[in-house]
């Protein structure tokens, strides 16, 4: 593995933080010795792309709250995540705001009542938009990979849909799955 790869578990992601801890990204960086952060680029409501709809399982046009933020590591751009709530769970919180959120939205929505029992994760490789070549600073050759994770209640109502978009040639995703 390249000093610039970087390899990624979801878990970290998926359990809610201990009041006082840093959100799953600074602390899994730093434990690798690196410095991971981040910026919000937009945070509200929105009418969400067909596929983000369909998991969410929003109606056609219904609005959902998205967070769009630009993931670094050690300043390097390395990520774009877009994370999708249904409003009912989102609107009027941190969620559907640009601050920093302690611990992170998986912390912040199991303090709301929300706690993912299932994820979905499906991966796929494809060519970037203008926009994204832009902002992951990658050439016009440069395939990326597409996670989209779908977080799941007890119920089986989605609770989260994460869009997360990173260059191919600088990313490893690694799934450890208990069996049994």
């Amino acid at each position: 593995m390249g000093t610039s790869e970087w390899v990624s578990t979801s878990m970290p992601y998926l359990t809610p933080r201990k009041k006082g801890q840093p959100d799953a990204w600074d602390a899994e960086a730093a434990s690798r010795g690196r410095r991971g952060s981040q910026r919000i680029v937009h945070a509200g409501e929105v009418v969400p792309p067909p596929e983000v709809a369909e998991l969410l399982g929003a109606a056609e046009g219904e609005a959902v709250v998205v967070r769009r933020r630009m993931m670094y590591l050690d300043d390097r751009p390395c990520e774009l995540t877009d994370t999708y709530s249904p409003s009912h769970i989102a609107r009027g919180t941190r969620l559907a705001g640009t601050a920093k959120i302690p611990g992170g939205a998986v912390t912040l929505l199991a303090d709301l009542g929300h706690v993912g029992v299932r994820v979905r994760e499906d991966v796929i490789a494809r060519m970037p938009g203008a926009e994204e070549r832009e902002a992951l600073q990658i050439g016009s050759d440069e395939p990326v990979l597409q996670l989209t994770r779908t977080t799941l209640d007890a119920d089986g109502q989605p609770i989260q849909v994460d869009m997360m978009t990173m260059p191919a040639e600088r990313q490893r995703l690694r799934y450890e799955i208990r069996i049994g």
